[in-house]
């Protein structure tokens, strides 16, 4: 047996129940992992309190998690990628807040020994999501992009994988977040009411394009400052749709593990860190959902299931 989280019934963190479930076992073309470290991303608590239930309905009992590092102690059959014993990150099949669970090989990459396991199991969703919509916005170097919740699981990676590919960028966040910006290369704003004026005032001429990771209602500002819909991209703001702006769902792809390299790359070279704000045993998984909700975290939230 091994220790996993399981809800029965949509609600608050009340309804979460550390189990012991039956062992997994891998099957043709999986391998199965013995998880070091799972990271906790805002997907999750909105899962658990329902509010994905209509388009990511779950069978209940239900498990949360899909960022996930372990090792691989079992290996399905047809599987050639990996052998037991490897120490890999990515994303997994099965939910990834447990001891054990499964994954596909093609969503994972080899661990490298100098990265951590807490940062190891955070990089797939923020990571990969960022990668994602920067190429989606066409980023390029020489150009400005704006980046709302700059500070938060997304912007962290967007600002310092922009940042490498030579652009400029500006990175609204609270107050408390600044330094941290500004040691990633953003130049930060504070958000809400003036938005427009505090970028004007250090970007005359605007952005070229925007990333909303917030989802705080700055469509319309950030419409005007790109000068248009068209390089406005919205994670969150999916009403947003009548505007023209592009709305992004990060979903399973090829692409995954080629941007888990290339971050991972970066980690290694020193030019982009993953601040971890705080770690979890698994018995404290409630805690850990209830500061990602709370927000402003600055980095990080990641279980430890071992």
């Amino acid at each position: 047996m091994s220790l996993a989280v399981q809800f029965s019934e949509y609600g608050s963190t009340d309804v979460l129940r550390v189990v012991d479930v039956p062992p997994l076992t891998a099957g043709p073309g999986q391998v199965r992992l013995a998880v070091r470290a799972a990271g906790v991303n805002p997907i999750d608590w909105k899962i658990l309190h329902g509010y994905m239930s209509q388009v990511m309905p779950l069978d209940l009992p239900g498990g949360l998690g899909s960022d996930v590092a372990g090792v691989v102690d079992q290996v399905g059959e047809g599987v050639t990628a990996f052998e037991v014993g490897d120490e890999v990150l990515g994303a997994s099949i099965t939910p990834s807040y447990a001891q054990s669970a499964l994954a596909d090989p093609a969503a994972l990459v080899a661990k490298p020994a100098s990265v951590p396991w807490e940062v190891a199991g955070s990089l797939a969703g923020p990571g990969i999501t960022a990668w994602e919509v920067l190429d989606k916005l066409e980023i390029a170097k020489g150009e400005t992009l704006l980046v709302h919740a700059a500070a938060g699981g997304v912007g962290t990676f967007a600002v310092q994988l922009a940042v490498a590919r030579g652009a400029r960028v500006i990175g609204t966040a609270s107050e408390g977040n600044h330094e941290q910006l500004r040691s990633f290369g953003a130049e930060p704003v504070t958000y809400g009411a003036g938005l427009v004026e505090r970028v004007r005032a250090i970007s005359p001429e605007g952005v070229d394009a925007v990333l909303d990771a917030s989802g705080r209602g700055e469509i319309p500002d950030s419409i005007e400052l790109a000068g248009g819909p068209a390089r406005v991209l919205t994670l969150v703001a999916f009403d947003a749709a009548d505007t023209g702006v592009q709305i992004h769902m990060t979903e399973p792809g090829a692409g995954g593990p080629q941007a888990l390299r290339g971050i991972l790359a970066l980690i290694e070279e020193g030019r982009l860190r993953v601040p971890v704000a705080r770690t979890f045993p698994l018995e404290e998984v409630a805690a850990a959902l209830a500061v990602s909700e709370s927000g402003h975290l600055g980095g990080k939230l990641v279980l430890l299931p071992a």
